[in-house]
């Protein structure tokens, strides 16, 4: 019970997107893995600098939510009228449950233009080093 209420950090996000939305979220990876891990080591590094430089769910939520409540406490100045503080109060709330839960409204919409988590990225930039050899003084020998 308490996991569905307070989901693991990596899964919260997976587990409020559609089965849909995360098939093809997880294609476009392996499709990634199998175009870039054939090509050189410099292609290869361009890929890892690329992927290094992707926003991910967490940052896109976050940067909006910002502009929401900066616009919103902007309009509550400006204008003088107390409504507007609402918008700030609610974003706020939603970015609470979504660090909470993993859920908040525009986080389908986000994983629908193809956002994915930092779990995401970072499991395809970990095989493109394995592929590159980066782990290849860890091995027994």
């Amino acid at each position: 019970m308490l996991n569905n209420l307070l989901p693991p950090t990596t899964h919260k996000v997976k587990m409020h997107t559609s089965k849909r939305v995360n098939n093809i979220i997880k294609e476009k990876t392996l499709n990634n893995m199998n175009l870039y891990g054939g090509k050189n080591p410099e292609g290869v590094s361009a890929r890892i600098n690329s992927l290094n430089k992707e926003w991910d769910t967490e940052r896109v939520l976050e940067a909006n939510a910002g502009a929401l409540m900066l616009v919103g406490s902007a309009l509550a100045l400006i204008t003088e009228k107390k409504r507007w503080s609402v918008l700030t109060a609610a974003v706020g709330g939603f970015l609470l449950q979504h660090a909470l839960q993993g859920w908040c409204p525009p986080l389908p919409i986000i994983r629908r233009l193809g956002v994915r988590t930092s779990s995401e990225i970072h499991g395809e930039k970990y095989y493109l080093k394995y592929v590159r050899g980066d782990f290849d003084k860890w091995r027994h020998k």
